[in-house]
């Protein structure tokens, strides 16, 4: 279906953002289209510029910018080094997800608070949901280079005071609060800038063919410090602690700055005051999602780890859905500009990816999450030997992107590509299922099977992004890329929330009805479920016990991501195909 403004589709001559959009930069233009000019008429295309007479073409101002294009081999080393390290896997905004997955239990024990220690995470995608959309528009009025910068530095003063966190309180505060001590929601605002911003910067250069190509590349740098990351998190997780794979972090943060600041140049348009700019920005929809997802986090947790009865996990809980709806009330009437405009979120030809990202990332961070605690709680691994096993995901998940982008750039589609990806996640979630206890038990058998989930999910994220900007109105592929960043970000939060409710309510139900009742069973029952040291001063027959219950537990975790990967494959089917123009 073409556009319903009239402008042609896009294609590898396609800007991210065009120049119906008075407050967006424009880098794409180059100085070779003057502004208002119609950069897809043919008049646009015979300016006098000699470059490519033959071809009709302005290489300069009609294939993203071309003088930053040139500068590739540059741009990309640098923003990779920003966009990760290898002290936490070199992706900074994908470091906190597999970092902490491999070395969460061990930072739960050590707090005695390992029922809880998903806020860790969640707190982190909580700032991600509210703050990652909003670097759309922020990227469009303060410039790509100023809110990539400015999202390295917080992250970096985030990950210092991550590490300094005394408690798990501190910790989960600094992870998801703004503030002069707890600031490390800073660090989810800017790791929320480091993918998005990255992300749209990439699609104002390259041609949106070449796009997915270029995603994966950037999953190759995910990969390398991923594979490297989970393992390094266990181990130091396991030898001089946890806190230094987040103060390991500063001084790297410090290095991705100064590479980015004196690499990457684009030209600046939009020259009016801060002030005017400031007004652009939705602050008011940001935070009133951020209020509905937390009242929605606060219900669920207190709902498994306390009682559904809780009076705290029901007023939360129903106060939620209300606020979700104030949140799209706030997008679609009130707010002027926006992050999550209802035309671009409920648009037929968009709406089916963002539900395929939800799904599919909050399938994935289900089970990323906790085939980890899986092999430490059941297993009896180290935090170093469980990041160890996460590396072939790692490897099938860069490769799964890969394969895609450069499908898509040989063949110019996408739709049976996104399809088959999320049929093969659904295949590779059923085997870890099976191997986790269902039919037998298998450490390795579930580690293929997880190799075989994440190598669809990297194929199906970059499909599905590529899916968002080929239908995606010109003038709107900015916000566009943000909203897919903001179904991601939504997916990874409730992903992990629902699958620590069903962890915890299915442990605390099965140790209950396992051990005998009495004070005696209760302690116990409660220090398992704070601290996995715990389990090895039980006794034997006890501990055997207890490690059947955990296992049962993450084994219905892994039921769930199934139902989340299937959800995602049958919206997949609607899926609107564009046949990706060379």
């Amino acid at each position: 279906m073409p556009p319903s403004n009239g402008n042609p589709e896009p294609d590898e001559r396609t800007s991210l953002l065009s120049k119906d959009v008075p407050e967006a930069i424009e880098p794409s233009l180059g100085d070779a289209i003057t502004p208002g000019t119609d950069i897809n008429s043919s008049s646009s295309c015979s300016k006098g510029d000699d470059r490519d007479e033959e071809r009709g073409e302005i290489e300069d101002g009609g294939e993203g910018n071309h003088k930053v294009a040139q500068k590739m081999y540059l741009l990309f080393p640098a923003v990779s080094i920003g966009v990760g390290t290898p002290i936490r896997h070199i992706l900074l905004s994908a470091a906190d997800q597999t970092l902490v997955v491999s070395s969460y239990a061990r930072m739960g024990s050590d707090l005695n608070a390992l029922n809880n220690t998903s806020w860790i995470a969640t707190a982190y995608f909580l700032t991600l949901t509210g703050f990652q959309p909003l670097y759309g528009k922020l990227s469009d009025i303060f410039g790509r280079k100023q809110a990539l910068l400015f999202a390295y530095i917080v992250f970096g003063i985030g990950c210092l005071l991550c590490g300094l966190a005394r408690n798990l309180g501190e910790l989960v505060a600094a992870r998801a609060l703004q503030g002069a001590i707890m600031a490390n929601t800073v660090a989810g605002i800017g790791g929320g800038g480091v993918t998005t911003v990255v992300s749209i910067l990439f699609s104002d250069i390259v041609p949106l063919r070449e796009r997915g190509s270029w995603q994966g590349y950037m999953n190759i740098v995910y990969a390398v410090g991923a594979s490297g990351g989970a393992p390094l998190g266990g181990f130091l997780a396991d030898s001089i602690g946890w806190r230094w794979a987040f103060l390991g972090q500063f001084p790297m943060c410090f290095v991705a700055t100064m590479a980015v600041y004196f690499v990457l140049d684009l030209p600046r348009t939009d020259h009016s005051h801060w002030l005017e700019k400031i007004k652009r920005v939705d602050f008011l929809g940001a935070f009133s999602l951020v209020f509905a997802v937390f009242s929605l986090l606060i219900g669920l947790d207190r709902g498994s780890n306390v009682s559904w009865s809780d009076t705290v996990a029901i007023v939360c809980s129903c106060v939620s859905i209300p606020l979700f709806a104030v949140f799209i009330f706030i997008e679609m009437k009130v707010a002027s500009h926006p992050f999550a405009p209802g035309h671009i979120i409920f648009e037929r030809s968009l709406l089916p990816a963002y539900i395929c990202n939800f799904f599919g990332i909050g399938a994935h961070m289900g089970l990323i999450f906790y085939i980890p605690l899986y092999f430490q709680a059941v297993e009896g691994m180290s935090a170093t030997s469980a990041g160890l096993r996460l590396i072939p995901a790692m490897i099938c998940s860069v490769s799964g992107s890969l394969f895609a982008g450069f499908y898509m750039q040989k063949t110019g589609h996408y739709y049976w590509l996104t399809v088959c990806s999320f049929a093969l996640s659904v295949t590779g979630s059923v085997v870890v299922f099976l191997c986790s206890g269902i039919l037998f038990k298998s450490g390795w058998a579930m580690v293929a099977g997880m190799g075989i989930t994440a190598l669809g999910a990297g194929s199906a994220v970059v499909a599905t992004l590529i899916s968002v900007l080929a239908n995606a109105d010109p003038k709107d592929q900015a916000i566009a890329t943000a909203c897919s960043y903001l179904f991601r970000s939504l997916g990874s939060v409730t992903g992990v929330s629902l699958a620590a409710t069903v962890v915890q309510q299915s442990l605390r139900t099965r140790l209950r009805a396992s051990l005998k009742s009495g004070k005696e069973a209760d302690e116990i029952v409660d220090h398992v479920r704070q601290s996995l040291d715990y389990i090895k001063k039980l006794e034997p027959q006890i501990r055997v016990l207890v490690r059947k219950c955990y296992q049962m537990a993450t084994n219905s975790a892994f039921g769930m991501s199934i139902a989340f990967i299937i959800c995602a494959l049958i919206s997949s089917l609607y899926i609107r195909e564009k046949k990706l123009s060379r």
